[in-house]
């Protein structure tokens, strides 16, 4: 099916662009053209002056839509989880396994695979994150299956690289010196859960990790002007970084301040579990085993550790606006283009352009998503 959105303000990756049609054809961006010269008879729908750009792309989300993909490993809770996903134009999502048995981690790379098998461009791929970590900087992750990777398992991921998009480890933790074998592979690796030193941290980015996992939660801080810790590493390293704007995990400050060190390489990533998404009425729910509780927006274990957010990308691109500071234009390259660059889908995906795959959203001046593009099908909200 051929059709062109039109009378919208176009986000490109370069661009604000008005009086423009994005032609869709098929399951692709055909052309983005002034709307004077589109073909006559073509099929039109009116965005009614809303904003468009490509879909957003969480690299890190556990849970949404009242489910926990480490608690339902099953496609049904990928395809829960993505229905939710498209209410706040996140059309692309990483699902977040974390810390497990052997057996958890290998369901969940079955499941990715069936899903991926059924789905394209949507999930895509697995970001496991642990078991590799470091006990002192868990979160809610348990000790008792933070670990050492075995030499099986290291095969089994490097031999299922085709569905795992990224693997958090620890810089201290041994197995971060199998990193050339996952890159290799194809795995992105990302530094995480790591209580590690400045120079520990970076020997890890040297071995091939270009990646960290939520900048400044479960990572050894800058302590002092002579303790950089992970932070420090990762704020003075050419790595991309994801980072949680909900106002509970990171200081907005903080967040302005690792924008202007990090520029095009700090993505928007929800972290979120079951309440994203899920409405007021969900005040628990279930984690690893874990009972995780829901007040104002927040998720906390029963011991009062932060448990993830429950946030949602467009949540998190309003307080990025609102808060932060950041230009509107750069917050959703944040929560597209760069995310697409880290993991190395920029070919096809994370921006408004001629051959990409029309994987769009489309939302209002205040942050109501009105509907998205998958693959070229338009879904209102």
């Amino acid at each position: 099916m051929k059709y062109a959105l039109i009378n919208s303000v176009i986000y490109t990756k370069d661009e604000i662009l008005r009086d423009y049609a994005v032609v869709v054809n098929g399951e692709h961006i055909e052309a983005v053209i002034p709307q004077s010269e589109l073909e006559s008879g073509i099929k039109t729908l009116d965005l009614e002056g809303h904003n468009l750009t490509a879909g957003f792309i969480d690299l890190q989300l556990n849970g949404c839509g009242g489910v926990m993909f480490n608690d339902q490993t099953s496609v049904e809770t990928l395809e829960i989880m993505q229905a939710t996903n498209l209410k706040s134009g996140c059309t692309s999502f990483l699902p977040t396994f974390i810390t497990a048995p052997d057996e958890g981690i290998k369901s969940a790379v079955k499941v990715m695979r069936e899903y991926l098998n059924k789905h394209k461009n949507q999930a895509l791929g697995l970001h496991i994150e642990g078991p590799y970590l470091s006990v002192e900087k868990k979160g809610v992750h348990r000790p008792e299956y933070i670990r050492e990777i075995s030499p099986e398992m290291k095969d089994f991921l490097c031999e299922n690289a085709d569905v795992i998009t990224k693997l958090t480890i620890a810089a201290e933790n041994p197995t971060i010196n199998y990193t050339p074998d996952f890159v290799k592979s194809g795995i992105v690796v990302s530094v995480g859960h790591s209580n590690a030193t400045y120079d520990v941290a970076k020997a890890a980015f040297r071995k091939g990790a270009t990646f960290a996992t939520h900048l400044h939660n479960a990572m050894s801080p800058i302590s002092s002007g002579r303790a950089m810790g992970v932070v420090g590493a990762v704020l003075d390293s050419d790595v991309y970084t994801g980072i949680i704007v909900d106002g509970v995990h990171v200081d907005f400050g903080n967040v302005r301040l690792d924008k202007k060190v990090k520029g095009d390489k700090l993505c928007i990533v929800t972290d979120s579990l079951a309440a994203a998404g899920a409405g007021p009425e969900l005040e628990t729910f279930t984690f690893v085993g874990k009972t995780i509780y829901v007040k104002e927006g927040r998720c906390y274990d029963g011991n009062g550790t932060i448990a993830g957010a429950s946030i949602t990308m467009m949540e998190s691109i309003k307080n990025a606006v609102e808060y932060v500071e950041i230009p509107l234009a750069e917050a959703i390259r944040m929560s597209n283009l760069y995310p697409a660059r880290a993991i190395g889908v920029d070919d096809r995906l994370g921006s408004v352009e001629a051959g990409k795959v029309a994987n769009l959203a489309v939302f209002t001046n205040d942050y109501h998503v009105v509907g998205t593009v998958v693959n070229g099908e338009w879904k209102a909200n």
